[in-house]
C-alpha cells in the first residue's frame, strides 16, 4: 500500500477546509491528515474572532476526545497488575459499594431497588456502570431529578466540561456516591460519567493524581508534552466558543478555566490537547501499542465490547449504535476505523485498514451528537487524497 496522499485530494481538503472557515462559522481550525509516515497539516483562521492566527501547535480543550487517554491509562495500569477489569471496585472506591438503583430513571431519588451486583473498571470502560447521559434527559419536557441532583452536587457529569466547579477526587466521587444508579451495571451504555470515575480509581490504584498517572504512563512515554488538564501557555489557546441564533458567543477564554490546575482531573473531558499530541497517541495504536500499552491491551482498547443487549437501551438518539459500537473509551466503527469527538469542537479518527489518521481541531462548540459538517467534510476529503 502506498502511503502517498495526492496532491489534488490535498488541495481539495484545503478548500473544504477553507470553505468553513469564518467568525460566524469556525474562526480557526488545524486539520492533520497522516498515513504512514506522511503527514499534512492545514491551519485556517484564528485563535479567536480578530485574534492571532492558528499555528500547527495551537492548544485545543479536546473534551471528549480525553476518554481514549482515560481508557488507554486504564489498561497501563491493568498491564502493571495495579487494576483488575473484573474485580469490583469496592476495594477502590468503596463509594460506590451496595448501589440503589432508580426503579425508573426519571423517578425520584428514593424510588430505588438493590443493584444485583457490585460495579467493575470493565464496565466503567465500556459505560455500562449505571450511571451517565441519556439520550431521554435531553428530550423530556422537565429536568429528571438525578439530573438536578448531579448538577447541584457539582459533578460536571451531564452536560459540557466544568473544571472551575468541580470539587477535589474525595469530594467529587463521594458527591456521586451519595445518588443512586440509573440503571443495574452491566445494564446499558450511558455516556460520559464512567471516564470521569476511572481518573479516581487510578489514582488510589497507583497511588499518585491522576495527572501524574496521565504523564507517566501516556504523556511522556508518547512525547505529547502539550497534553494536560490545563496550559501553562495560554496564548496558544484558543477561544472556545458557543453557537447561538445570533453568531458565536465565546464560552471560554485562554486565561479562563484551562489556565490553571483544577482540583478535579476529569477523565472524560478534561484535557487539552495539539493535533501532534493526538497523531502520536495515534499511532500508539495503529502500531500496536508500544511503548504505552501491549498488543492485547490496544487491540481489545479497539475492538467492540458492548453485548446487543447493551446497545438495545443505550445510545445518543436511536441510531447512535447503527454502524458503530464501543471499544474502551472510543467509538468502533463497523468499517474497523475507531475514534471519538469532543464537544468543544474536535475529532480524532484512526483507520487502520488504511493507515490513516484524520484530526481537527476546532474551538466551536457541537450542536448536536453528531460532529458538524466540517468535521465531516474534512474527513471525507482526507479519504478522498488516498492514492
Amino acid at each position: 500500500m502506498s502511503n502517498d496522499l495526492t496532491v489534488a485530494g490535498l488541495e481539495h481538503l484545503h478548500a473544504v477546509a477553507q470553505a468553513q472557515v469564518g467568525d460566524d462559522l469556525v474562526p480557526g481550525l488545524v486539520a492533520l491528515v497522516a498515513r504512514g509516515e506522511h503527514v499534512h497539516v492545514q491551519t485556517l483562521g484564528s485563535l479567536a474572532v480578530g485574534g492571532p492566527p492558528v499555528a500547527r501547535n495551537s492548544i485545543f480543550r479536546i473534551a471528549s476526545t480525553t476518554k481514549p487517554i482515560t481508557a488507554a491509562a486504564t489498561l497501563a495500569l491493568v498491564a502493571e497488575g495495579l487494576v483488575d477489569l473484573d474485580e469490583p471496585v469496592d476495594r477502590l472506591l468503596p463509594e460506590l459499594a451496595e448501589r440503589r438503583v432508580l426503579r425508573r430513571m426519571d423517578g425520584p431519588l428514593d424510588d430505588t431497588t438493590a443493584a444485583t451486583r457490585a460495579i467493575t473498571a470493565r464496565d466503567l470502560l465500556t459505560f455500562t456502570f449505571g450511571f451517565g447521559m441519556a439520550a431521554e434527559m435531553f428530550t423530556s419536557p422537565t429536568p429528571w431529578p438525578i439530573v438536578q441532583a448531579a448538577e447541584a452536587l457539582h459533578l460536571s457529569t451531564i452536560g459540557p466540561p466544568d473544571p472551575d466547579v468541580q470539587p477535589d477526587p474525595d469530594t467529587w466521587i463521594g458527591n456521586l456516591g451519595s445518588l443512586p444508579l440509573l440503571a443495574q451495571p452491566g445494564e446499558r451504555w450511558l455516556y460520559n460519567t464512567g471516564a470521569q470515575v476511572l481518573g479516581v480509581l487510578l489514582a488510589r490504584a497507583s497511588g499518585e493524581p491522576f495527572a501524574d498517572v496521565l504523564r507517566t504512563r501516556i504523556f511522556e512515554p508518547l512525547a505529547m508534552a502539550d497534553t494536560g488538564f490545563w496550559t501553562a501557555d495560554p496564548q496558544r489557546l484558543a477561544t472556545a466558543y458557543r453557537p447561538t441564533c445570533d453568531g458565536l458567543l465565546a464560552w471560554d477564554q485562554p486565561d479562563g478555566s484551562w489556565s490553571h490546575p483544577p482540583a478535579f482531573g476529569d477523565g472524560a473531558a478534561g484535557l487539552v490537547s495539539t493535533a501532534d499530541d493526538l497523531l502520536a497517541f495515534a499511532r500508539m495504536l495503529l502500531r500496536g501499542g508500544a511503548p504505552v500499552l501491549g498488543a492485547d491491551g490496544a487491540r481489545a482498547m479497539t475492538s467492540d465490547q458492548l453485548t446487543t443487549a447493551q446497545k438495545a437501551h443505550g445510545g445518543l438518539g436511536p441510531d447512535f449504535f447503527k454502524g458503530q459500537s464501543w471499544g474502551f473509551g472510543l467509538s468502533v466503527l463497523d468499517s474497523g476505523a475507531y475514534g471519538w469527538a469532543g464537544g468543544l469542537g474536535t475529532t480524532w479518527l484512526v483507520d487502520p485498514v488504511c493507515d490513516l489518521v484524520v484530526i481537527v481541531l476546532t474551538q466551536r462548540m457541537f450542536e448536536t451528537p453528531e460532529a458538524p459538517q466540517v468535521h465531516r467534510d474534512i474527513q471525507g476529503a482526507a479519504y478522498a487524497s488516498l492514492s
